[in-house]
Order: C-alpha cells, then structure tokens, then sequence
C-alpha cells in the first residue's frame, strides 16, 4: 500500500489538491486507507454534492423492491405539478420560446438523466434561460428550481441535470416520508453510516478551496444550502470517507453489509444494468470553467448510465472493468465501483474546479496503483 501512500502524498505536494482522503475496499471490508494534507483523515466530512445521487436511486429502488414503484411509471403520475415542464425550443431574440414534451418522462428517465433536464453549469441553453429570466439555479434549495424547462424531449440524449431532485421528490410522494427521513430509517442506520446526513458540523467540515489565477487554491464559499425549502436529492449530502465506502460495499455485496440487507439481489443487479434503452453517456461541455472543467472520463469508449451510477461497458486496461459503475461530486469526491473486480473505492478532496485535468490524472493515478497492486 506503500504506493497508493505515494500517490496521496504526491498529488498535495504537487498541489493538484489541497488534501486528499481515499479508501478501498471489497465485499468483505476496507483494504486500504489514508490521507495527505492539512485537516485530512476518516473523520473530515465532505460536501459530497453529486455522491448524494446514488443513494437517491437507492430509496427509488427501494420502493420499487416493493411493488409501490416502477422504473417506467410517468413521473406525473405521481407528481402531476410535473405536468407543467416545458422544453426549452430555443430563443426568438431574447425570448425563450418553450413548448410541451413529446414523451412523458419516466422514473428511468430521470434516474438515468435522460429525462431532458439539465444543469446550467454544463448546457449553454439552459444557462443562456437561467440568467436571462433570473430563474432560481440548483443551489438556492428553492422548489421553483426544479421547474427549468427540460434541453431536450425525455429518452432522446443523456443530459447531466436535476434528474435526481425530481426522484427525491417522487420517493417522498410515494412513501409519505420526507426524503430525510427515509433515507434514514431506510439506508443510512441499516449501513451504520452515522456521519452522513443533510447537515454537518462545522468543526468537522472540510475547507474547500479554488484555484486562483495564479494557480494556487484559495478559500471558496459553496455548500447545499442549509435549511431548503426541499432537499435536492442531486446534491443535498455530507458524508466521509468511511460512511460513503459502506454504501459502497453494500453495493459489491449485492445488497448487504454486516447481515442488514437493503437491497435484494435482483434489485441491486437493476441498479448495476444499463438503463439508458440505446443512449449512451455524452461528453460534458462546462459553462463556468472557475467552477468545474469539462468532463469526459472515459473519452472514445461506450459509456451508459445504469439506475443510479455512471457505467463502463468495457474494460479500461490497468483500470477498472467492464460493468463498473462510479461518478463523482462537484468539489471532487470521486468513486468508482468494479463488481467483475470485487473493488470500491473513493478519492476525496474539496476544491474547484471540478474534474480539472490535474485532479483526473491524480485519480487515475490512484486507480492504477489500485490495480497494479491486485
């Protein structure tokens, strides 16, 4: 493990981070841990933004485990303010020109972010709508913000956005708990993630930092906002290193950690199989380069989205194998999951901008050692 020491420790005195937290495991337990940098251990609580996405399509499949949910239910079907959405057409001068979708959005759709709604951080469309309406954006914890109009009719293209939201919101209409509360009682507690929730403890919170100009981190001000009106299920999380890697491993193991199911089997193989019905995962184009670069992990080999994760149809030599499964938050949390492999693991920092190319080379770094020492 000496040499996944040496990666961590060379990517802060690189300062391609300003620390880093990484664990890996298997089915059967942790393998390796360690850290680098100021304030960096198992206990430093991250905002893990987009890692909250996962454990969203967890509740859903939850409920779909009981027959209260199907993946190809019209989400108005249960939420009708659904109905309402739009698709953004394009502009006639400076007037959005908005009109109905031609398909009705499913749970699968906005599970696998098919469903046309996409982030103004990576579509210029809806952010050319955003700041020309003043539409609330996705970390206000307003519930207006999820009424951006869709980029495209729902199953037409993979399109990175608040997909995840609406599946928070259409558990709770499901289930009749808020979305908290479920995630709770329902996967947090059986896991024994203790320290992953919708607040955190500021003594405990990581610093995060962006790159300034001059190429040096500074401190940077973005968390999910306290107290929302809804809890976003596409971003809403705090967790560690530790918590997160129980989440993980439950997945490796097909549903169970420590003798607590969560999942049945046949559950957790739709949460791992390709549900993009012939899309694939397209390259993601930013719109705020201080804030995430773009984002293309796996360029020129087919990638798909399952129930939940990020998925690999081919082996990546030296890497992880076909049928992996991760994604990542936006202060750089990254995971990844290899079932054929029996491997998890996470790559932890708090700095912007996402995904650029010296955080992507320190990961792939680490996911090599991981491999090189298997």
């Amino acid at each position: 493990m000496q040499r996944l020491d040496r990666v961590l420790q060379d990517t802060v005195a690189n300062k391609d981070m300003p620390f880093v937290v990484a664990m890996v495991g298997t089915a059967a337990g942790v393998t390796y841990s360690g850290a680098a940098g100021p304030d960096a251990g198992p206990e430093t609580v991250f905002r893990v933004f987009s890692l909250s996405k996962a454990i969203c399509a967890a509740a859903a499949m939850i409920l779909v485990e009981r027959g209260k949910l199907s993946l190809d239910t019209p989400v108005v079907d249960i939420l009708p303010e659904f109905g309402s959405m739009q698709v953004l057409d394009g502009f006639d001068g400076k007037v959005p020109r908005l009109r109905a979708p031609r398909v009705q959005a499913t749970v699968r759709h906005l599970a696998t972010h098919t469903s046309g709604l996409e982030y103004e951080f990576w579509n210029a469309d809806i952010a050319r709508y955003v700041a020309m309406t003043g539409h609330p954006g996705m970390l206000t914890g307003l519930k207006a913000a999820l009424h951006c109009p869709m980029a495209s009719d729902p199953g037409t293209r993979w399109g990175y956005g608040m997909g995840l939201d609406w599946l928070g919101l259409v558990v709770e209409a499901v289930d009749g708990r808020r979305i908290d509360a479920f995630c709770q009682a329902e996967i947090f507690a059986p896991l024994g993630m203790t320290q992953t929730g919708f607040a955190a403890d500021p003594a405990r919170l990581a610093k995060l930092a962006i790159r300034g100009p001059a190429g040096r981190f500074v401190p940077h001000d973005l968390a999910p906002p306290p107290m929302p009106e809804v809890y976003g299920m596409g971003h809403a999380l705090y967790s560690t290193a530790p918590d997160y890697m129980r989440f993980l491993r439950m997945v490796l193991n097909k549903g169970v950690l420590d003798g607590n199911r969560v999942l049945s089997v046949a559950s957790v193989a739709v949460m791992q199989a390709d549900q993009m019905q012939g899309l694939s995962f397209q390259k993601m184009v930013t719109t705020v380069p201080p804030i995430t670069a773009d984002f293309d992990p796996f360029p020129g080999t087919p990638v798909t989205h399952s129930f939940g994760f990020l998925r690999n149809e081919v082996d990546s030599p030296g890497r992880r194998a076909a049928g992996s499964l991760g994604w990542a938050g936006l202060c750089n949390t990254h995971y990844w999951i290899d079932p054929a492999r029996d491997v998890a693991a996470v790559f932890m920092t708090q700095s912007l901008p996402f995904a650029e190319a010296r955080v992507m080379r320190a990961y792939e770094a680490f996911e090599r050692g991981v491999y090189a020492g298997k």
